[in-house]
């Protein structure tokens, strides 16, 4: 692996918060799948187009594409190598050959200049280091005229996860927003992003707000469990005390009881699906 600036992500990713991904792959792009077409149609992902994966993780996404640019190839590229082995192993067995996975810091990495024709993240770069620096090394990775297009937390407030996870703030320490880039929701307002994206040398920002069904669990005690284990909610329970985190653990599981369906907990999705070209 190359050079990393990313230090604390990377270690969260290579740790507990990238094992419990990799382990329950197919779980997470339940959640998360709903939004790759639109994004590759946003990029618009041609067959023999070179495209670059941020934040790749497990890899579907990366996959997806590969199939569209049937006769081109796609790199997914992430800090994780318990989800890029993951990664690996899906397109092998999904038979996806023009697929490769790289293990290292977009924020620095040496892309070769222009290399690539689109750019994707399927919620990947929220947590850049120096966002505006990660770009414009992105951006030096796209040829003239190519599209950058990823998907990023809007803000929690009035989202049906914002409801699940509101049930949690009474009990849990209360987290940064993340406004210095470095959070979940640290691209939550289009102003900020369109700002970070032009000083990184993009043009033609644009910003539309997206939805999708998201599936969280065959059944409630399924979803919470799930919920439970996910890397930021695990962390902050083992911050509290034992009867604060049993408390948190029984308001979180009412509270995703209206969202349960027959067979499945299902919440409503919601992201902004952001573009802009390199010139």
């Amino acid at each position: 692996m190359g050079s990393i600036v990313n230090t604390e992500q990377a270690e969260a990713w290579n740790g507990y918060e990238g094992e419990h991904w990799a382990a329950h792959y197919d779980r997470y792009d339940l959640v998360n799948g709903g939004y790759n077409a639109r994004l590759l149609d946003a990029a618009g992902i041609g067959t023999a187009d070179r495209v670059l994966d941020l934040g790749c993780g497990n890899g579907q996404l990366t996959r997806d594409a590969a199939r569209r640019a049937s006769t081109g190839r796609a790199t997914g590229i992430d800090l994780s190598e318990p989800m890029l082995t993951r990664a690996r192993e899906r397109a092998e067995e999904e038979g996806v050959a023009n697929v490769d996975f790289v293990q290292a810091d977009a924020q620095v990495h040496a892309f070769e200049d222009a290399s690539f024709d689109a750019a994707l993240s399927r919620f990947g770069v929220m947590f850049f280091a120096d966002p505006v620096a990660a770009f414009a090394n992105v951006r030096r990775a796209l040829r003239s005229g190519g599209q950058l297009a990823f998907a990023c937390l809007p803000p929690f407030a009035g989202t049906d996860l914002g409801t699940v996870f509101g049930a949690l703030s009474p009990y849990l320490p209360q987290q940064p927003t993340g406004a210095d880039g470095t959070g979940p929701t640290s691209f939550a307002d289009p102003e900020r992003t369109r700002a970070v994206l032009t000083d990184a040398g993009f043009v033609d920002f644009g910003c539309e707000r997206v939805e999708t069904d998201q599936l969280w669990g065959q059944d409630v005690p399924d979803a919470a469990e799930f919920m439970l284990g996910w890397g930021p909610v695990k962390f902050n329970l083992g911050r509290v005390r034992p009867e604060q985190a049993e408390a948190a653990s029984a308001a979180l599981t009412k509270a995703l009881e209206p969202f349960a369906r027959p067979d499945a907990v299902v919440l409503r999705g919601a992201a902004w699906l952001v573009t802009a070209t390199a010139p």
